[in-house]
């Protein structure tokens, strides 16, 4: 994709700053609730993101009603605008006030793998905070690697470079990350990866997501199969009980080795996205339904969108 011209870019960076600057002015507890607002307001305003909504949401929860299709959506856009505020925080915010609106389970499971000296892959899904379950894991101490696509305008792509790296993260460009993801496990490092976006055909296989057949990235599979790294499932939901953030890590996916690769990594591929799947079923309403995640078919297989 083309970058923006200069002034475009300029314009779209003084506006994702100024957003930013406004709500980071606030209390976070304010912060998250304009954010909401915020939300609600896009969804109004979104008429091609809500048609790819509901078109997720159909295929998904096909048994579900009409209205509660709509409510899920609408509920997705506030969730998003509730993890801006939280975002917007985190360049200016101290650590102790980051870490009291959140929540932590399965922390330990980390601890362990990294006191044995394993290398770990830690991944996750767009449910909830995803931003913070790097940058969480920074503020507990344990920064990582994580894989990430440069944005197209380059002002905004510093200046949220510099926000998600300030507690010790470092990013990896999706651009040739192979040998760098490599390295780091080769290393014993730590590397966090997203799974449940749509992919290119050349670095994906479909295996089913919520039933339908979805074009997945196998990078993480195969990565896990030849380094021997430890692979941990990390969410970020809003929990309205604990009125926080609730960080759960979950306890290692074990890999079965059969010495065929290709099917092996089909295999756990696939196990990985159930897992993300699982916990969307969990927390419905806080997934990223407005991202194309069935665009790319099989061969020979009509358009979804």
């Amino acid at each position: 994709m083309a970058k923006p011209g200069k002034l475009r870019t300029w314009v779209e960076y003084a506006a994702a700053r100024s957003v930013l600057a406004v709500l980071s002015a606030l209390p976070l507890t304010w912060s998250m609730r304009v954010g909401r607002s915020m939300g609600s307001l896009a969804h109004g305003l979104a008429g091609d993101l809500r048609q790819t909504g509901h078109r997720n949401l159909k295929l998904a929860f096909p048994d579900k009603s009409e209205q509660e299709r709509r409510e899920l959506l609408s509920a997705c856009f506030r969730s998003f605008g509730r993890q801006l505020g939280l975002f917007s925080h985190f360049s200016s915010a101290s650590r102790e006030q980051l870490l009291s609106f959140t929540a932590w389970e399965g922390l330990e499971n980390l601890e362990i793998a990294k006191a044995q000296g394993k290398a770990v892959i830690l991944f996750t899904g767009h449910v909830g905070a995803w931003e913070l379950s790097s940058f969480g894991l920074s503020l507990q101490g344990h920064p990582l690697s994580f894989l990430v696509r440069r944005l197209d305008n380059p002002r905004v792509e510093q200046m949220v470079e510099r926000i998600r790296t300030r507690f010790g993260n470092q990013s990896v460009d999706k651009r040739g990350a192979a040998r760098p993801m490599l390295t780091i496990l080769k290393n014993g490092g730590t590397l966090g990866l997203l799974v449940d976006l749509n992919t290119l055909d050349d670095e994906a296989i479909f295996v089913d997501f919520f039933g339908v057949p979805a074009s997945t990235t196998f990078m993480l599979a195969k990565l896990a199969l030849r380094t021997d790294a430890v692979v941990l499932p990390i969410f970020a939901p809003w929990d309205e009980k604990l009125g926080k953030f609730l960080v759960h890590t979950q306890p290692p996916i074990s890999i079965e080795r059969t010495g065929d690769e290709q099917e092996d990594v089909r295999r756990f591929t696939s196990e990985l996205s159930r897992s993300v799947e699982n916990y969307i079923r969990r927390y419905p309403e806080q997934w990223l339904w407005i991202h194309k995640r069935w665009k790319t078919r099989p061969p020979g297989e009509k358009e979804i969108y």
